[in-house]
């Protein structure tokens, strides 16, 4: 199993990275939140699982220990595998996940694109004492099992957007303004939609 990589970034796209490591170039699929800490060029050091398939090998990477752990947890739920988890992991935190199975929400869980309602409910059940390990300590919020405020949620998916978009070469002015104008048009979009449609808004989808 690959543990972790680390070398120079020299690939960013919309869910994916290539960080070169001695020569060769490992592609980390990952999520929006986890490649806005990377910058092409730079050196980096992120935590990996590898998932081999019969058809494909797949190297996910996570910038902490938490977020991976909360990877392999999930795909303990039926029917769940890696790439539905990295897209509750897009979503929701750990923490948030844990907030979200403890009060039995099944539509905080259902943000993640391509978790129904089935689903959701199947998580709850699934879950349940697994996840608490991640929750919040006492007297802090998760951030997400009811939802926070559509404006607040708005600025925080603007700041991850911009970031990726940094991250793929763009100046902070354009990335600001594209993500700002997608935003404005779809409050509800999340972190990976936002994200291609200011791709798209730049030529770069």
């Amino acid at each position: 199993m690959i543990a972790s990589v680390r070398g120079e970034v020299v690939d960013l796209g919309a869910g994916f990275a290539v960080v070169e490591c001695a020569g060769v170039g490992h592609l980390v699929t990952a999520t929006a939140r986890t490649l806005a800490t990377l910058r092409r060029g730079e050196a980096a050091r992120l935590l990996t699982t590898l998932v081999v398939r019969e058809d494909s090998m797949t190297l996910y990477g996570f910038a902490d220990d938490e977020e991976r752990r909360m990877f392999e947890v999930l795909q303990t739920v039926s029917k769940l595998g890696p790439k539905l988890a990295l897209a509750v992991l897009e979503a929701l935190t750990p923490a948030e996940i844990a907030a979200a199975v403890a009060a039995e929400d099944a539509k905080a869980l259902a943000r993640a694109n391509g978790v129904g309602t089935r689903m959701a409910a199947r998580m709850i059940v699934e879950l349940g004492e697994k996840v608490a390990p991640f929750a919040a300590p006492t007297g802090e919020p998760a951030g997400g099992a009811a939802g926070p405020a559509p404006a607040a949620a708005a600025g925080a998916a603007g700041e991850t957007v911009v970031e990726a978009l940094l991250g793929l070469g763009f100046a902070r002015p354009e990335a600001a303004a594209a993500a700002e104008r997608v935003l404005a048009a779809d409050p509800e979009l999340d972190v990976p939609a936002a994200l291609r449609a200011a791709l798209a808004e730049l030529g770069r989808n």
